[in-house]
């Protein structure tokens, strides 16, 4: 019987009440460097990740959007331009600054109007049912305590013909891609945190996330317990990172 109690900050056991401190420590302290370690810690391809996943929400003018765990904006900026100044963009976060980061960015790029800020927990959304056209969480999930919960909350808040996408940091399909990933992800991404971010260890926590994150098929069987349907998702980079896909019928 799981330990309703206690639950996983990265490979440590902590007190339900106190992941979600610990979580938004770790993003205090990267905010202002994030889209640079972002850079750095994918070589830049996570804005093919981030395209892709706007490719399969086949999203359109005059569409409702909410992007949680939005953090700088980078998918909220995109769908601000493809809704139009007709449709509508929640961008979300838990942390404050990261959220404060985000909006930011998006003022200094002239992208407003269509544009909303909300802080929220995943778990916990202050939206209707019923509401959005889209939702997205990208590389996000895995910090929330309970993913079960968030996955029913962007069920919830979606229409009817509406779609989720989960952009996520998931398990490689090969042993030989795997032992290499472990390498990098212990050894090259602590040091790259010290040295950007002045950070190992927040670092170091990302990558023992990723670890303890679910594998695909574990995620879509989540997805579908909340009730969406066609279900499926997209392996890229190896499956290094996923996207799942689902629909509320």
């Amino acid at each position: 019987m799981p330990d309703e109690k206690n639950t996983h900050f990265g490979y440590k056991q902590v007190p339900v009440n106190e992941k979600l401190h610990r979580v938004r420590a770790v993003f205090d302290s990267v905010a202002s460097r994030y889209d640079l370690m972002n850079d750095l810690m994918s070589l830049g391809i996570h804005r093919l990740w981030k395209r892709y996943t706007i490719e399969l929400a086949g999203v359109r003018r005059g569409q409702r959007v909410l992007d949680l765990a939005g953090g700088t904006g980078d998918l909220a900026a995109r769908f601000a331009d493809i809704v139009g100044a007709e449709g509508e963009v929640v961008l979300t976060d838990i942390n404050a600054a990261m959220l404060s980061t985000g909006r930011e960015r998006l003022v200094d790029n002239g992208i407003a109007g269509n544009v909303h800020y909300a802080q929220v927990n995943a778990e916990s959304q202050p939206f209707q049912e019923d509401y959005f056209d889209c939702v997205t969480i990208g590389f996000g999930l895995r910090n929330v305590t309970h993913k079960q919960k968030a996955l029913n909350e962007m069920h919830r808040v979606l229409r009817p013909g509406g779609r989720a996408l989960v952009l996520e940091f998931s398990h490689p399909t090969s042993k030989a891609l795997s032992k290499a990933y472990d390498l990098y992800s212990f050894s090259v991404l602590p040091a790259l945190g010290r040295i950007i971010a002045q950070d190992a260890e927040s670092y170091r926590y990302l990558a023992e996330s990723i670890r303890m994150h679910p594998d695909q098929q574990t995620l879509r069987s989540m997805m579908e317990q909340a009730g969406l349907e066609r279900c499926e998702f997209f392996n890229l980079s190896g499956g290094i990172v996923a996207i799942h896909r689902g629909y509320k019928l």
